[in-house]
């Protein structure tokens, strides 16, 4: 976060008195009429209460516009969460109790190392004063409402009781493992990488990453797709966040030449968040990323993912079955295990026995027995599988056929009086079947087995606080003629000033039909697969994406980098 205050006009913006007086600046601002301050002043006056805090308790001013109007008169800056994150690490800076004994929170370190300080009244001297000495830094006050310090609070808290949730953890391996161990257990690196991915978890991550960067490490969050730059950790603790990182994880800290992979869990705000870890070495460090994986949250119906009224019917019908194969394809990212959940929350009944295999287990269902992938102990989705089978299953979930063992057992158990629900990486609904038999599946095995597949993408849906409507031409939203209203992005304090916030599903359906049957069976092409499942009722990715736009829920430049 970059501000254009010097630190050194605290002196003359805080220190000596405002020539302009609040009442007068809320004035000029608009947010009151002369009268009413004038009304308010005798009162706060008559009662020893400030005038601000009168206003807002009458309804006649709004708490950011208190924050603005105080930023203004003393020459300051004012943040508003909704529109910018503070920096884990500058909130480590400070312990709890100097904060809430201060009411100050530090907020940010700028690229000049002063230390932007999160308060509500920038008169409080003895504050920046004491912050000064804390943290050897030039302070710079930033102005943000009460409501907003008591958050920024409750998370230094937050951050205060991490570190003594790991004290016994700390100390337990300070005492048997080396020097590099101990440095990525002291007080301020624990701190700082929980906070890290508190922060992530809060915000909707999907994925984290530790990147170097010049010796520092640059940590970026994934949300709704996109790739967002959120803090630098300095070349001093970057060593100790990867080796923490490793620690957490159970990975060998001594090993830096070689990829690792791991996974850990951790409690947050009563939830329980499992991770998944990738230690990558570069030619510049080490990089580290880490999945989030919520499984305290709650499994979305096929509604909510977005998937339209016609496509539901079709994949419910499949659903209804007493066998064959229901698949959810598309590339890394696309949410395919999403899927999958939502299908399961369709057929999971106490009339049903049903049995998942999973990497990892993100959600855990009730009246589902769930299995976890673990190699090291020899269960992988092929072996899971075969012993699923042999339990007596109504209907299986396998999360991903990732080679041609578990690819075969899962078709023959589709064929065998099974319903099976699993997922695919592949470009397109029609393309699964080519894929199955590049896997060694034979074509009438294929054919004979599949009964539903499931196409789909995610885009990054619009904003409802800032979307502006536009025109474009009919025909570039899948109309005929003249023009049509749709929407764009814009970007405001709410959405990062992306334009969008939150994701939403494309979704192409084809129905294995008899045709399609043949098709599979005497290798037609893709072109004959795709031109036979829409003349049969699927509905392409492209297609589904239009109407979304139509509706206002995404962008024409969200489709065309979706779908290409």
């Amino acid at each position: 976060m970059e501000s254009s205050i010097k630190p050194l006009e605290i002196t003359s913006a805080v220190r000596a008195r405002p020539r302009r007086l609040l009442g007068d600046v809320i004035v000029e601002l608009g947010f009151c009429d002369r009268a009413m301050i004038e009304s308010v002043v005798g009162e706060a006056r008559a009662s020893g209460r400030p005038m601000g805090q009168l206003l807002l308790e009458q309804g006649a001013l709004m708490p950011y516009q208190l924050g603005i109007a105080i930023a203004e008169r003393f020459g300051l800056q004012y943040v508003d969460l909704q529109g910018a994150e503070p920096d884990m690490a500058a909130m480590t800076l400070v312990p709890e109790a100097a904060v809430r004994r201060l009411d100050a929170v530090p907020f940010a370190v700028r690229l000049d190392g002063t230390l932007l300080v999160a308060m509500v009244d920038p008169r409080n001297l003895l504050a920046i004063d004491d912050l000064a000495m804390l943290t050897d830094r030039s302070i710079v006050p930033v102005i943000v409402t009460r409501e907003d310090l008591d958050t920024l609070m409750a998370r230094v808290a937050r951050l205060d009781g991490l570190i003594e949730e790991d004290d016994d953890e700390v100390d337990h391996e300070a005492a048997r493992l080396a020097a590099l161990e101990q440095a990525a257990d002291d007080g301020p690196t624990v701190k700082l990488v929980r906070s890290i991915i508190a922060q992530g978890v809060e915000h909707g991550a999907s994925d984290i990453h530790f990147e170097p960067d010049g010796g520092d490490l640059r940590v970026r969050y994934r949300i709704d797709g996109i790739m967002r730059d959120v803090t630098r950790v300095t070349m001093r603790q970057s060593a100790r966040v990867i080796s923490r990182i490793k620690i957490l994880s159970d990975l060998d800290i001594s090993e830096r030449r070689k990829p690792q992979d791991g996974r850990m869990s951790l409690m947050l705000d009563g939830r329980r968040i499992d991770i998944r870890v990738a230690i990558v070495p570069l030619v510049s460090g080490e990089s580290a990323v880490l999945r989030v994986l919520d499984s305290g949250g709650r499994p979305l119906t096929l509604g909510e993912l977005g998937m339209a009224d016609g496509d539901r019917v079709r994949v419910e019908t499949a659903l209804r079955r007493s066998h064959g194969a229901i698949l959810s394809t598309g590339p890394t990212g696309s949410g395919k295990t999403t899927t999958l959940y939502a299908a399961v929350g369709v057929v999971s009944t106490p009339e049903k026995n049903l049995m998942t295999i999973e990497d990892p287990v993100e959600y855990r269902l009730p009246l589902v027995k769930q299995m976890q992938v673990f190699e090291r102990a020899g269960i992988t989705f092929a072996s899971g599988l075969r012993s699923i089978v042999r339990a007596d299953p109504d209907i299986i979930m396998v999360g991903e056929m990732r080679d041609r063992d578990s690819a075969k057992i899962a078709i023959e158990a589709a064929l065998t009086g099974h319903l099976l629900l699993s997922s695919l990486h592949t470009n397109s609904a029609p393309a699964t079947p080519a894929r199955l038999v590049d896997m060694g599946i034979e074509p009438y095995l294929v054919a004979s087995s599949l009964e539903c597949v499931v196409g789909q993408r995610l885009v990054r849906r619009l904003c409802p606080e800032c979307r502006r409507p536009t025109r474009v031409p009919g025909p570039d939203v899948g109309l005929d003629g003249g023009e049509v209203e749709v929407f764009e992005a814009v970007g405001c304090p709410r959405c990062g000033d992306s334009g969008y916030r939150g994701r939403i599903g494309l979704f192409e359906v084809m129905t294995v039909t008899d045709r399609i049957r043949s098709l599979i069976v005497r290798h037609a092409t893709a072109t004959e697969m795709v031109q036979a499942a829409v003349e049969e009722g699927m509905r392409p990715l492209h297609e589904d994406g239009l109407a979304k736009v139509r509706a206002g829920e995404t962008t024409l430049a969200e489709i065309a980098r979706v779908t290409d």
